[in-house]
């Protein structure tokens, strides 16, 4: 991990929004525990939503960590509700993550991710404009909004070649459609109003609390229960997996360190099929909890997802060559440590998938309505 605990004093602010998801907990945890800083987290507190991880550190870390942390319930669909909470957070630095992200539910249900992902988003920027416009001269120069987005607005890759930061726009499903109107967003309210931005685009993330939806807290719940393993369509489908806390890194770096209006593209530079991820849980799985035979002999294969990307890669050249940033774990190290985590923590997977109603049933497969 990179210590940024220099680049954010007491005085600073920082409002995250998304902060209870997976990619924000991490985010929002590495900042109460490395910085000084005042960290507010803006979450409307969705399915996928929980904040123990966040919890247990400021348990850990006592009242003046408390003291530094806020916790606003707010849907940045509503343009009202958007505003008073910027007002509230006063933000220094605005990191943006909330968004509904999960593939499959957009082909369920894709008006949700219109409403968040777009509406949310030109709210936040509205309300945002308006901040930076009003703040004092010394603060106006520093102020900064870092967009969080996706790999999958770029499309889908052939055997070759990989995503940058110049890769043409071509989103295949409801979700990463929503992220890429999001992109553009922020990239115009830069470009027209002077909002001072940074952007980024990740490769595929895991790590320790994730929603047990996504695809390798999925398998290892699933082998756990001694359930079939779905894997979607021949498995040969392959993603670029990214270690969320070696994520983090890369955003913070950027944060502070990237040049304003630019992009960056963030990847593991760790490509797998989800064949290959799949039968990896499976040994690593062996190996800590045998039971006489493979979990591999779970894995069932099923109905591929309508409009299943075959290929994402990212080319990190740009934030490895301007900032210094490279992974610290290989996905072997991250698996093994991942896998490790939801071993000790099912009771936690229990807890979540009772409050949000999601107990690993497929989704993604009916018709778009």
């Amino acid at each position: 991990m990179i210590d940024f605990s220099h680049n954010f004093n007491k005085d600073c602010k920082i409002l995250v929004t998304g902060g209870a998801g997976f990619i924000g907990g991490a985010l929002v945890r590495r900042l109460l525990i490395e910085t000084k800083a005042t960290i507010i987290n803006l979450d409307k507190y969705s399915y996928a939503s929980d904040a123990t991880s966040i919890d247990e550190v400021l348990s850990g870390l006592g009242s003046v960590a408390n003291n530094r942390y806020k916790l606003l319930k707010v849907d940045l669909r509503s343009e009202s509700d958007t505003a008073l909470a910027v007002q509230m957070a006063d933000p220094d630095l605005v990191m943006h993550l909330a968004a509904e992200s999960h593939v499959d539910r957009s082909i369920d249900g894709p008006s949700a991710f219109l409403e968040s992902n777009i509406l949310g988003t030109f709210n936040l920027l509205q309300a945002l404009r308006d901040h930076w416009e009003r703040l004092p001269e010394d603060r106006k120069q520093l102020f900064r909004l870092h967009h969080i987005s996706t790999d999958e607005v770029f499309g889908s890759l052939g055997s070759k070649g990989r995503f940058s930061e110049i890769t043409p726009y071509n989103p295949r499903s409801p979700y990463s459609a929503t992220k890429a109107a999001s992109d553009h967003l922020v990239s115009a309210w830069h470009h027209t109003y002077g909002l001072p931005v940074v952007l980024t685009n990740c490769s595929n993330n895991y790590g320790p609390w994730q929603f047990p939806e996504k695809l390798i807290p999925v398998v290892i719940l699933k082998a756990l229960e001694n359930q079939k393993i779905p894997l979607y369509g021949d498995g040969a489908n392959v993603r670029d997996w990214l270690f969320v806390e070696d994520h983090v890194d890369a955003l913070l770096l950027v944060a502070t360190k990237g040049v304003c209006g630019r992009s960056y593209c963030i990847g593991g530079s760790e490509e797998h099929s989800n064949k290959q991820v799949v039968e990896s849980i499976c040994k690593i799985l062996d190996e800590k909890l045998p039971k006489g035979k493979s979990y591999t002999e779970l894995i069932t294969y099923v109905t591929d997802r309508p409009g299943h990307d075959k290929r994402y890669a990212i080319n990190p050249d740009r934030i490895t060559s301007e900032l210094g940033w490279h992974p610290s774990k290989t996905f072997e190290e991250g698996l093994i440590t991942t896998v490790e985590w939801y071993i000790a923590h099912r009771d936690w997977c229990e807890k979540v998938s009772k409050r949000s109603g999601y107990f690993g049933d497929r989704i993604g497969i009916s018709t778009a309505n």
